[in-house]
């Protein structure tokens, strides 16, 4: 199914990223908690508009939802979320992400610093010595915080970056940067571990027996220089971080909230006639749900049929 030619209204649209899993052993254990008010409301809405593509794409797809609902061209890697949540979107920007690289076996993957605890005390120094390396590069680095620094300049552009939200607790290795600037990045970040490797901040890391920050991810990449975009849908991310983590009590304590807590209202909203829509994200594609707009007939047919149950919605995304 392609994306509906127009997205609902940004007030009357919940996107909820993480919404579904591809961990068997998670949604397994979703099954046993119910989700009564979700399951109401799909039985009142019909699939109008899917998103991504699959679990390899570089953009999750609530990002690619969240694209479409703003009026942002869906270029998979190419979501230029750092530049539009700039004063100058029309520069070409990306953020860094601090983190570390754990070796294995096979494989390394990546343990986001906002996992770690870093704080100022260690990431002030770690991007003070990034920054001069960077601006031999002709791209300036701006700290915004201990877990998220702002890179700005022309190798940025055109550059297709895995989302942080990919990556996370994962092997990097399907992950890679492509298209423009790739090869560059790959070489600053090879420079960024080498240099944070022997950096005393690592030093007092390890004798605090805490995980090093060896490295950095980036994403976000690229600018917008088109038109306005619509604003943003109400995106509801307490799913998130347990998924992230892999922390599935806590991912299923935070469904159960949401269906209890935050879903009637919407669930009112619906009742009242109001054009609501829900978008489940999960890590292959997102799914809107919208009021149908069939006539009387095709109404009553549907409620005849059997509603798809709120986690064989969940087990499909």
């Amino acid at each position: 199914m392609s994306p509906s030619p127009k997205a609902p209204e940004p007030h009357a649209h919940l996107l909820l990223p993480f919404a579904g899993v591809a961990e068997p052993a998670a949604m397994q254990a979703l099954r046993g908690t119910p989700l009564p008010t979700l399951s109401a409301l799909l039985a009142r809405l019909q699939s109008t508009a899917e998103h991504g593509t699959n679990e390899f794409s570089l953009s999750p797809p609530h990002e690619h939802a969240l694209a479409w609902a703003r009026g942002l061209p869906a270029v998979d890697g190419q979501l230029p979320w750092a530049a539009l949540d700039s004063a100058e979107p029309g520069l070409p920007q990306a953020w860094f992400h601090p983190a570390h690289f754990q070796v294995g076996m096979d494989h390394v993957s990546l343990v986001p610093a906002e996992h770690l605890g870093l704080d100022d005390t260690h990431a002030r120094p770690l991007f003070d010595a990034l920054a001069p390396l960077c601006a031999e590069d002709g791209v300036a680095l701006r700290y915004l915080g201990p877990t998220r620094w702002l890179a700005s300049g022309e190798r940025l552009r055109g550059l297709a970056c895995a989302s942080l939200d990919r990556v996370a607790g994962r092997s990097i290795a399907p992950w890679q940067p492509q298209g423009e600037g790739a090869a560059w990045l790959k070489r600053l970040q090879s420079e960024a571990q080498m240099l944070f490797y022997t950096h005393p901040v690592n030093d007092a890391r390890e004798a605090a027996r805490q995980a090093i920050i060896n490295g950095f991810w980036a994403s976000g990449a690229g600018a917008h220089a088109g038109a306005a975009l619509a604003p943003s849908p109400v995106v509801d991310d307490r799913l998130r971080e347990a998924a992230l983590r892999a922390d599935w009590a806590a991912w299923r304590q935070a469904w159960a909230t949401l269906d209890a807590e935050v879903l009637p209202a919407w669930r009112e909203r619906l009742a009242r006639g109001e054009p609501v829509a829900i978008t489940l994200c999960g890590e292959r594609l997102a799914r809107t749900f919208t009021p149908s707009n069939a006539g009387w007939l095709a109404r009553l047919g549907q409620r005849l049929r059997p509603a798809p149950t709120a986690h064989s919605v969940l087990d499909a995304l």
